[in-house]
């Protein structure tokens, strides 16, 4: 695998390989050892600029992919592709997925049910006091907390959830080796220590935490995330591009209101303003989110279907993967009271969303032992 992987790393330590560029090398090479290997002439007929081409054979001609590789392997990173199966489900299905991760610490099934919650790092006592109860409230739930280890909000989130017992994931806008911002590096390691979550990043490791970098990093943590939670921004606050994102991302987004004299409710009134949930108490992302019954089952895991309906879906479904809308058609039961059930069912380990509002009955989550996905 790690022959295989180093390529992939390769390819993302060369300014200007993004998503779009990468997809197009797969597509025209097959794989990306053929590509990393080609003539410039080949990567030009692969639909790479002259300049991006040259890029690619300065950069790899002065590259010891073994070596790199074994840096990650020194820092205790570990690498997820688009090919991984341990490639988060949700973070899949956004437009332009990051196509490496660089990861510490261990994502688990559970993380399926995530949820972002952001905000200024000029927080208040209120700021303080709404997201400890909801970050304590996501831990008693079941339910991961994404977000930024900035100063304020996202670093009060991850502490409260490591406090409550929950589990907590970190998205960094710089190398892993680079935490910032400094003083929360002991808060990485608690992160895991516990094996509570993990720490990740799609910037190579050596990469400074750069202005430019934080967007894109907000893109994953909302991409990671069924919904955003925006506690305290200000009109100009980074965690209003997350709100953004999420919502170009087809996730939803929560807001709390505040003061209208306090310029850290000025983003979140906004929001509410122009359409967000407005976030009166923990139970509101339950409720958007259509988990009501989801605390019903902490376990996760249940081993066959107790009620008609879920019956029936399994059955539908057998070993095929369906839409949700011809799930519909053929139960004559609404969208919206399918998605509950197949909500809870995927809960249950009974089925899987693999992408797009499609489900299989029997899908495992559980991959092989060297996988970061337990």
């Amino acid at each position: 695998m790690a022959a295989h992987k180093k390529y992939w790393v390769g390819f993302n330590l060369v300014r200007g390989i993004g998503p779009a560029r990468l997809r197009t090398l797969l597509d025209h090479f097959g794989d990306l050892e053929k590509a990393w290997k080609a003539s410039r002439a080949a990567l030009r007929a692969a639909g790479l600029g002259e300049k991006l081409a040259g890029e690619v054979v300065r950069h790899r001609d002065g590259l010891d992919l073994d070596g790199e590789w074994e840096r990650l392997e020194r820092a205790g990173v570990q690498t997820l592709t688009w090919e991984d199966a341990g490639y988060p489900l949700r973070l899949s299905e956004i437009e332009q997925p990051p196509p490496v991760l660089y990861v510490r610490g261990r994502l688990k099934k559970v993380d399926l049910w995530s949820v972002a919650v952001v905000g200024t790092r000029k927080l208040t006592a209120y700021g303080k006091q709404v997201v400890e109860e909801l970050a304590v409230f996501m831990a008693e739930n079941g339910v991961t907390v994404v977000s930024g280890l900035a100063r304020g909000i996202d670093t009060i989130a991850h502490r409260t959830v490591l406090r409550s017992g929950g589990r907590t994931i970190a998205v960094l806008g710089s190398g892993l080796d680079r935490v910032y911002p400094h003083e929360n590096r002991g808060l990485t390691e608690e992160i895991l220590r516990g094996d509570q979550g993990a720490v990740i990043s799609d910037y190579p490791l050596g990469t400074p935490p750069e202005g430019p970098n934080f967007p894109p990093r907000n893109r994953i943590i909302s991409g990671l995330s069924l919904a955003t939670v925006v506690v305290q921004a200000g009109i100009k606050s980074g965690a209003l591009i997350t709100a953004k994102f999420a919502l170009e991302q087809g996730r939803e987004v929560l807001a709390v209101p505040g003061n209208i004299f306090r310029p850290q409710s000025a983003g979140t009134n906004r929001l509410i303003r122009d359409g967000a949930h407005p976030y009166l108490k923990p139970e509101n992302v339950l409720e958007v989110l259509e988990w009501a019954r989801v605390v019903q089952y902490p376990d996760r895991q249940r081993p066959v279907p107790d009620d008609g309906l879920e019956r029936t879906l399994f059955e539908k479904l057998g070993r095929e993967t369906r839409h949700i809308d011809d799930l519909s058609v053929e139960t004559g039961v609404p969208i919206a009271e399918l998605s509950a059930a197949l909500t809870v069912m995927e809960l249950k380990g009974l089925v899987a969303q693999v992408g797009g509002m499609n489900y299989s009955a029997n899908y495992s989550l559980e991959i092989d032992s060297g996988s970061l996905l337990c």
